[in-house]
């Protein structure tokens, strides 16, 4: 089965929205690397209409244009990609198809396919939001940025339910950024404060 690995610039206080207007000045080569990382090796990406068309606009030109980031474009131009839209789309980029039916049992099927790689998901809140809801999501890939934006869509928003995580990688940029990697965990135990005191230095 493959993995689904969602993406996102974040700030530290939750918001996902618009990151272009607010992580440029946190960027620098270790980021890169983190999001080099989150695309090489994926066979299929998934992403909303939004999403699609600021992609298709910006890198098919950088690839021709041939300069210093021509491969990384190369990369996603020759990648699967799979937009979710409720409207009928028309493709100027490679590799580009709409995805067919709902979004969980496509996405469902899509991870059944035979293949080694993995699908990523860069962005696209809406689609990260549902399936989480879906438990279909193996891995979530966070750049916390150290600023509150005070404004904007946040990544998670209000449900009856929660989204328990586990912590499975973490680093810290020299800008500040902390790249954390999240996996799906079981629910946590039910506990008391009687339960946590006892890990407190001279509680009684």
């Amino acid at each position: 089965m493959k993995k689904i690995i969602a993406g996102l610039f974040i700030s530290l206080d939750g918001v996902v929205e618009a990151p272009d207007k607010w992580h440029f000045p946190y960027f620098n080569d270790q980021m890169g690397v983190a999001v080099t990382n989150s695309m090489v090796g994926a066979d299929t990406m998934l992403i909303g209409r939004k999403t699609y068309d600021s992609f298709a606009g910006a890198w098919p030109g950088r690839e021709a244009a041939g300069g210093e980031d021509a491969e990384f474009a190369k990369t996603l131009g020759d990648v699967r990609k799979i937009v979710v839209s409720n409207q009928q789309l028309e493709f100027t980029w490679r590799n580009s198809e709409q995805l067919k039916g709902d979004l969980v049992q496509a996405v469902t099927a899509l991870k059944n396919e035979p293949g080694d790689g993995f699908i990523s998901i860069p962005g696209s809140i809406s689609i990260i939001r549902r399936l989480l809801d879906a438990q279909l999501i193996d891995e979530l890939r966070l750049l916390v940025h150290p600023i509150a934006i005070r404004k904007g869509m946040r990544l998670f928003d209000e449900g009856d339910t929660s989204i328990p995580l586990k912590l499975i990688s973490s680093e810290a940029f020299d800008t500040g950024v902390l790249n954390l990697i999240y996996a799906p965990a079981e629910p946590a135990k039910q506990a008391t404060y009687d339960d946590a005191k006892s890990h407190l230095p001279n509680a009684e």
